[in-house]
């Protein structure tokens, strides 16, 4: 199972995204299972460049198998094209998540 979390802060901006797990691939494999990561992967890949390198966001980020942690620093979460690239992304992984339910969890935070 995959999870992919969004947080927001106390001002309702996204402050950061996480993905954990794997999409167990069973002995009769089929390409769904696949394409259920490989989405997400490209998805948040995407994202995380086009922070950095488009946006210059200087992202706090994380990265290894089967865990990919991204956090905006509180200056950089109004900027507008940041705002599009995070919310175009978690509108991404909104729509893989409601055509393979079995496979991604996604949950919604609000920091404290």
């Amino acid at each position: 199972m995959l999870h992919v979390t969004f947080q927001r802060d106390s001002r309702d901006r996204l402050s950061s995204v996480s993905a954990d797990g794997h999409v167990e691939i069973p002995e009769t494999s089929s390409d769904e299972y696949s394409l259920v990561c490989a989405g997400v992967s490209a998805v948040l890949q995407a994202a995380r460049l086009g922070l950095e390198v488009y946006a210059g966001v200087p992202l706090a980020a994380q990265q290894q198998k089967g865990e990919l942690r991204l956090h905006l620093p509180e200056r950089s979460r109004d900027d507008a094209a940041a705002k599009a690239i995070v919310t175009t992304a978690e509108l991404a992984i909104e729509a893989i998540a409601k055509e393979y339910p079995h496979h991604i969890v996604v949950r919604r935070l609000k920091e404290g």
